[in-house]
């Protein structure tokens, strides 16, 4: 059948016809990933479209996937994040859900004082065994949707479930019915969708519950779960590795509209955020993430990096507030007594914090020389510096004026005396061979003994 496709204003062949490959021994695709080699990223050269949604948003996994890699939080530390994700967020919701474990009494607790708050956003959708009995207890709390774990590469079909494809996908279009018969929207999650036989399993299964969604009338989503990072973001790449292949071949072979698919990624190659910014341009409205990428292993993609990315695809935040994100990082780092790497972008201590006194001088002539953007403006982050040997007057003037919060006539100089006998101070802890930089409580204790009338 050829249509004419008002998006790309052009004729194109809409009729592909993909059925199960039910294979009796597993396709692993040794060639690309030989387990005792690093993976290789084939190419065949066949680039899709880009097809960017008109809209996009931002779902949450941290009470969910990001609670597997740490000690649970509890109910409070939860109803707290969550009403920073709705303030972060905004009005137009661009944080669209949450997901919870519904497992414990603690986990039920949570879910019911957030439900309490009243918010229409993020919506609080539940993550559960794929049992009826389960479906139910997610219906009997109020929750509208639900993930379900249908995994689809060969290594979990036939190494984990000990199926073949055709028993697998009968077995997952049975729980799926079960979500629908008492109520619940299903989410099926794609588990290890990167080590996929995309034709031969994974486009056969969507075309099974794009028919039951015509049939029942409810929307199912499909995430795309990157279990382990393997998903890359290069043009040309070939299947099952390639992220624009996957989520054109979901909407262009099954038939599923963006509204309906999400990506989750992983972050063991260091392509989280990149290959969630690919999806999105290519056609999910959705990207799952967790606050600060806390997450299984190397983590998931990070919320906070998302919405950067957002509002530069977007050219607005869309009313997201964005100096949310520092009161979320300062408050896993005093309240949960978690470590964020200094310089993780966006969040760590230095991520906006220069250390070449020429940069400095630059810095304070104008921030905009060597800031990415208005860190104070954006994320309540003022521009710093670190003081070292290379640091010069600049440095040390620029250091004392953020630290201690000097405006317009008060701040300081680089020729002002003051900053002379701090410069000398510094010089003097790099003349027995210091090569660190020094810390703020170190030179703040310095300057209350150097310079006190600062520190009134």
């Amino acid at each position: 059948m050829i249509e004419f496709n008002s998006h790309s204003n052009t004729l194109e062949q809409t009729q592909y016809k993909y059925s199960l490959q039910d294979i009796s021994e597993p396709n692993l695709y040794r060639e690309i990933f030989p387990y005792e080699e690093i993976p290789k990223c084939t190419f065949n050269h066949r680039k899709v479209p880009m097809f960017p949604p008109d809209e996009i948003w931002i779902t949450d996994t941290t009470f969910r996937d990001g609670q597997q890699s740490r000690a649970p939080y509890t109910v409070e530390q939860i109803l707290f994040l969550y009403d920073k994700l709705h303030q972060l967020g905004g009005e137009k919701g661009i944080i669209k859900q949450c997901e919870f474990f519904l497992y414990t009494d603690r986990d039920k607790k949570a879910v019911y004082k957030c439900m309490e708050r009243g918010y229409k956003f993020p919506e609080v959708t539940s993550w559960i065994r794929a049992t009826k009995g389960d479906f139910q207890l997610a219906k009997d709390m109020g929750v509208k949707e639900s993930g379900i774990l249908v995994s689809c590469s060969d290594y979990h079909i036939f190494k984990k479930l000990n199926m073949t494809r055709k028993q697998a996908l009968d077995h997952y279009i049975g729980i799926i019915k079960s979500a629908l018969d008492v109520g619940i929207r299903p989410r099926c999650h794609f588990e290890d969708i990167t080590r996929a036989d995309f034709y031969g399993f994974v486009v056969p299964f969507a075309l099974e519950l794009k028919k039951l969604m015509d049939e029942s009338g409810v929307p199912i989503k499909i995430r795309a779960c990157d279990t382990l990072g393997l998903g890359v973001f290069y043009p040309g790449a070939a299947l099952p590795r390639s992220v624009p292949g996957i989520i054109y071949g979901l909407r262009h072979h099954a038939g599923f509209p963006c509204e309906l698919l999400e990506w989750h990624g992983h972050n063991d190659f260091y392509k989280a955020v990149s290959n969630s910014t690919t999806a999105w341009l290519y056609g999910a409205s959705s990207v799952n993430c967790s606050l600060l990428g806390i997450g299984e292993r190397t983590g998931n993609t990070p919320l906070e990096a998302m919405v950067v990315e957002y509002t530069q695809l977007r050219g607005t935040t869309d009313g997201m507030d964005t100096t949310i994100i520092t009161e979320i990082a300062e408050y896993y780092e005093k309240e949960l007594g978690y470590s964020i790497p200094s310089r993780t972008p966006f969040i760590g201590k230095h991520f906006n914090v220069t250390q070449a006194g020429i940069h400095a001088d630059g810095l304070m002539k104008d921030e905009e020389i060597y800031n990415i953007f208005n860190t104070d403006k954006l994320l309540n982050r003022p521009v710093g510096v670190a003081l070292n040997q290379t640091s010069g007057l600049a440095g040390v003037a620029h250091w004392i004026n953020s630290y201690f919060g000097l405006k317009n006539e008060q701040r300081l100089d680089k020729k002002d005396a003051r900053i002379e006998k701090v410069k000398a101070w510094v010089d003097a802890q790099y003349t027995d061979g210091r090569t660190t930089a020094l810390s703020d409580d170190e030179i703040a204790q310095a300057i209350q003994m150097l310079v006190p009338e600062l520190t009134k």
